[in-house]
Parts: structure tokens; sequence; C-alpha cells
């Protein structure tokens, strides 16, 4: 699917429509209003090697389209059955060719506009390959990634995806990278996002990186195009990370869109059979490029924030011990609670306990408190997300998420858990696609692992102080829990020291 709309792309098409039964084992078809092949040219480009897209040997060197090699179709009609019906856009007059496991079964003239392929029955002829390929929604989803993928490259060509012979993506051609992405994924989410526009001689970035307030628990929403061509980079997206150095706590990622346009001379997309990964002639001005560019669009303040502490602790600049003895706690570094216990001193990670907490309540239904909304929200999600949450929006009800169907990749949240009515819903929302989407452990059950999810959502936060009466309920919560030493990932809530422990650190024994 991805070599053909990439011709479709290379051969100038402003609409290109996408149709796939079961996944596409069934039927993967094609079809755009590009500028379409005369007889000679559709005969040959079934030919191992040949290609419209190069002209010169100099081309080889330069390469500005999506496809070049001109093995896509000869590849694909040897284990497929294949039907191309094209013609030249000076012209409706067309033809048609039928091709079954690389033979050539019937040629004939055929009406037509732009070019459309059919590819049906994959890998009929060779059954062994047939068997590694996955689940129906499965492989539907992996179509509905390139396609959003190839929308995202290419702003001015409007998409669309029929799957089953039912429309789920509608995607009109837009007028920049910024209204794709509203497109596709709303404009809430886009407000979310930093707009960075940078240009040298050599080189133009348009990119979209999260706010700090709109950070993930996944890499779902990460892309790098290099001159409209969807890739993998480690380098890049090292320095994307790497922008965000003091910033990004643990176990958070940034959402990024990052369009490169460079001279193609000076970049090898040559070097991945899926044309997936790039090599660079100088990869240090385009890392160093990149990096400080989102870096710039990232300021820090330069004093450091002040921080309402709690009216029980004393907080000093000199150099004085910053609590007083009739308090029951102290705030300790970024994230931990000390406690004065009889018997020693118990460290508390605030956030591992309010996990624990929040995990058993959702787990097990106590103290959820659903609220209907008094205004329902409405939320546009991806096209993968959207699908995925509405088929597991059973579960979601049990944890106080009430989900309708609003159509066109958008839901109503009419209901949510006391817990969640100042979430960022849609963050939560991405985070527990992503996880239906990627599995589940095996030694864990879904429930667990939304709930693990949700849990980790809105657990209080390091840096985070908390008052004393918050403290009281933490605590109290947590030792109601059934395993209260442990968040649901397997990290400690707490760790007790006892005056025997303490004693032997200081040498007093």
């Amino acid at each position: 699917m991805k070599e053909l709309v990439e011709n479709s792309t290379d051969a100038g098409s402003t609409d290109i429509r996408i149709e796939i039964l079961y996944g596409g084992k069934r039927l993967i078809k094609v079809s755009d209003n590009g500028e379409g092949m005369d007889k000679e040219d559709a005969l040959l480009c079934f030919e191992r090697y040949a290609t419209s897209k190069l002209h010169n040997e100099e081309d080889l060197f330069r390469l500005s389209t999506m496809g070049f090699r001109g093995e896509a179709l000869p590849s694909i009609t040897s284990i497929a059955k294949v039907r191309l019906v094209t013609a030249l856009k000076s012209t409706h007059q067309g033809v048609s060719i039928e091709i079954q496991g690389g033979e050539i079964k019937s040629v004939k003239d055929s009406p037509s506009v732009g070019t459309t392929v059919e590819v049906r029955d994959l890998f009929f002829n060779t059954p062994a390959r047939r068997k590694f390929l996955k689940a129906h929604n499965t492989e539907s989803f992996h179509v509905i990634d390139r396609v959003t993928e190839q929308a995202l490259a290419h702003h001015e060509i409007g998409f669309s995806l029929v799957s089953d012979n039912r429309e789920i993506m509608r995607i009109p051609v837009a007028s920049s990278p910024r209204e794709r992405i509203v497109q596709i994924y709303g404009e809430e989410f886009v407000g979310g996002l930093i707009d960075i526009n940078r240009e040298t001689a050599d080189i133009k970035m348009n990119c979209f990186v999260a706010k700090e307030s709109n950070l993930r628990s996944s890499k779902t929403y990460q892309f790098i195009f290099i001159n409209k061509r969807p890739i993998r980079d480690p380098s890049l997206t090292h320095a994307i990370y790497n922008a965000y150095e003091g910033i990004l706590p643990q176990k958070k990622h940034p959402v990024f869109f990052l369009f490169l346009t460079i001279d193609p001379g000076v970049v090898d997309v040559n070097v991945h059979p899926a044309k997936r990964e790039v090599r660079f002639e100088n990869k240090e001005p385009i890392y160093n490029f990149v990096l400080s560019g989102i870096k710039d669009a990232l300021p820090r303040p330069l004093q450091p924030k002040t921080h309402d502490f709690p009216s029980t602790s004393v907080i000093s600049e000199a150099l004085e011990l910053g609590y007083k003895t009739c308090v029951s706690f102290i705030p300790f570094g970024d994230a931990f609670i000390a406690v004065s216990e009889p018997g020693g001193l118990t460290l508390v990670d605030q956030h591992a306990a309010h996990e624990r907490v929040l995990y058993e309540r959702f787990l097990g239904g106590v103290d959820i408190n659903p609220h209907p909304l008094l205004f329902p929200r409405q939320l546009q999600l991806s096209h993968k997300e959207y699908h995925v949450v509405l088929a597991n929006s059973s579960i979601l009800k049990d944890f106080g998420m009430e989900l309708d169907d609003f159509g066109h990749n958008s839901i109503v949240v009419r209901s949510l858990p006391e817990v969640l009515r100042d979430a960022d819903i849609r963050g939560i929302l991405a985070d527990i696609a992503s996880c239906l989407i990627g599995g589940v452990a095996p030694d864990r059950e879904l429930r667990e692992t939304l709930a693990a999810k949700i849990a980790c959502h809105r657990s209080v936060r390091g840096k985070t102080i908390l008052k004393q009466e918050e403290v009281d309920q933490l605590l109290s919560d947590l030792q109601k829990c059934l395993h209260p030493e442990s968040c649901p990932h397997g990290r400690p809530t707490r760790i007790f020291l006892s005056l025997e422990d303490l004693k032997k650190m200081f040498k007093r024994t």
C-alpha cells in the first residue's frame, strides 16, 4: 500500500483513495487522479528496474521522488493478482492489464482517469509468506498508520481510506502542515504544540513540538520527514530529546512532527530496503540545527519557580534545618516525603504511593464516583485511536468513563470519575489506545493494564508539595490498600529505616 501511494504522489496526484478488505489480505486498491501512463509504459512498469522517475545518471545522486528503483510493481505482481487501469491525463482512453503471479493474463483498452491498481489475494501463491500476516485488525491498523504518515508528509494531497466497504478516513487537501495535523488530531491537540519555523541557505525546518505541559507516556506521536519522506533517524530523535534536557521527566516523551527540507544531493535515501532510513553527507550541522531550533523555542525561566510550601515546613535560605520538630513530615527532594515514626523514619515516594491507591480504586471499582458532565466534552482522536477506544468503551465505562461515538473520529465524553474531572482526558485516551494496540503483557489482564495506565496519569507528580491534610489522606489511603508496598509497576512506595538502621549509618553502635 505504501509503495502504491508513493507512486501516486510521484504522479502529481491531488486525490488518493485507498480501499482494503480484510486488512489488505483480500484487497488493496489505490486510485489517484495523477498524470497516468500510456499503454507502452503501463506494460513496461511491471518489468524489474523499469522506472520513469530517473531521467539521467545524475538523478541517481539527487533523488527527489518517493520511488525510483522500479522494484515495487514487479515484486507485488509476483505474489498477488494485480489489475492496473491507467490513462494519460490528456486522454481518457486508457488500458487495463491483469497479471497473476508475474504473468500477464490480459491487456485491453479501458476508459480511465489517472491510475488505479488493485492487488488481490496477497501471497496466494506463497502460502509460507501468507502465514506471517497478522490478524485483520492488526493489518488494518498498520494501513492506517501508513496512510496517516503519507497524509502528514503531503498536506497538498487529499486522502481517503475505505476498510471493508466502510470509509474510515477522509482528509481533504490542507493549506499547511499545521492544518493537516489539525485535520488528523484536532485543534485541541495542536493547541498543546509549539510551531517552529527556521531556515538557512541549506536547510529548512518546520517543526511542531510538545509544550512542557503536553508530554506523553508513550512515543506514539513522533514523526520525522525528510523532503516529505517519513523516516526513522536515531540521531535526529536524540537531538529533539536533547532539546528537552532539564524539562523531560522520567518515563515521559515529547510529541513532535519534524519536517525538514534538505538538498537531495546531501542525503542518501537508498540505504534501507523500505526507505525508512537515510544517510546524511554531514550529519552534525543538521543535528545542531534541529537541536538549537527546538531548544530556543523552549526557553526556561531564568529564576527558579517559587512554590507555596505547606505552613508546617519552614524553608530558609540560611543553612538551617528546613523543618520544625513539631511537624510529622517534611518534603524530601523532588518526589519524597519523610515521615517520623516512633520506631524510625519512613521515606514515601508520593507518586508511587498515589499510583497504588488509584490503581486499586480503579481495579476494584471503589470510590470512583463517576460524574455526568454538565457540558459533555467532544474530543477528536486519530483514526486508529478512535476505533480502538470505541471497541473497548465497555471496559472504560467500568472505570467511570462513559463515551459515545460522535462520528468522523470524534467521541463525546459524557461522564468521568471524580479523580479525572480536571485531567488531560485526550492524553489519557491516547495512552489507553496505545496500550491496547501494543498488546497486554502476558502476566497481566487488560483491566489491570488499563487501571495502571490511568492511575499513572492522575498520580501526584514529583516537585508537587503536598499539604498536611493531603499527606495524611495519602498515607491513610495507602495503608488501606491490599498491596501497599509497591506501585502497579513494581516500584516500592515506601522504605522504612529503623532507629537501629540509622544508628548503624551514623556508626553509633
